[in-house]
């Protein structure tokens, strides 16, 4: 279903739950995958999706179509999980190497992580990025978001986000290929 049909039905309440429905099936992997990439656990991932959406529903009417309407959820998506991790981060008193040290033995002792040890390994050095570079990482490594799209979603030029994710890709091979 088109953007256009599927936003003038979300905003019309005798379609709007049928609308829903279809958005979450087309949408809710690829943004519970966004986020799980960015926060590790899957409960935590389960719990911002959701989140997520409520906050789609509620404000449907105030999403402008100045971009594509999966583009507007991943940013609702990824501001989740940014407060999220940093709510954390407040709650626990804890400096960031912490929550991204917390993160990565989950990723060890996770049931709910699946991935061989070469995807483990992967994962842990992604952890060792910064913010910014790990969530361009995974939106373009993962999810091959465009470049454009990704723009969009966290407000920064196309330029700067090649080149986070060309650090990000240098330090990554640097921790997986040591000299």
């Amino acid at each position: 279903m088109n953007d256009e049909i599927l936003i003038q039905q979300l905003r019309d309440e005798r379609s709007r739950n049928f609308a829903f429905r279809q958005l979450m099936q087309q949408e809710q992997e690829k943004t519970y995958r966004l986020i799980r990439r960015m926060v590790i656990d899957h409960d935590d991932a389960d719990d911002l999706t959701q989140t997520t959406f409520i906050k789609v529903f509620e404000n449907i009417h105030e999403f402008e179509g100045k971009s594509k309407l999966s583009t507007w959820i991943h940013r609702i998506a990824v501001n989740e999980a940014l407060n999220f991790l940093r709510q954390k981060r407040r709650k626990l008193f804890v400096p960031i190497v912490d929550v991204e040290r917390q993160l990565s033995n989950k990723i060890d002792v996770g049931s709910n992580f699946d991935g061989d040890e070469i995807e483990k390994k992967l994962q842990k050095a992604i952890l060792t990025l910064p913010e910014k570079q790990r969530l361009v990482f995974n939106m373009r490594y993962y999810e091959n978001i465009k470049y454009e799209e990704m723009s969009e979603i966290l407000g920064t030029s196309v330029g700067a986000l090649k080149a986070s994710y060309h650090i990000a890709e240098e330090k990554i091979e640097k921790i997986l290929i040591p000299d």
